[in-house]
């Protein structure tokens, strides 16, 4: 069985940090809205998510989806756009 690849979000980044502006969070303040229990969460993943250098865990995105009351679809496909 061979492994398939998915082309990476562009702008989930840009995303993400635009929910946490909306917010009105620092980067602080976003980590403990998004904490999921047993897995550490830092200020700086959430630098690294926002300027695309890394990609969330799964629960994570779903709590930035909860958030900002949008399907995590949104969030992943670049044709979609925040609303």
């Amino acid at each position: 069985m061979g492994r398939s690849y998915r082309s990476r979000p562009k702008k989930l980044g840009g995303k993400l940090r635009l929910i946490r502006m909306n917010l009105g969070l620092t980067q602080e303040e976003m980590v403990a809205k998004l904490a999921v229990k047993d897995e550490p969460l830092y200020s700086a993943s959430i630098s690294q998510y926002e300027a695309g250098k890394r990609e969330p865990p799964l629960l994570v995105l779903l709590r930035y989806a909860r958030l900002a009351g949008v399907a995590v679809d949104v969030l992943i496909d670049d044709k979609l756009k925040l609303p």
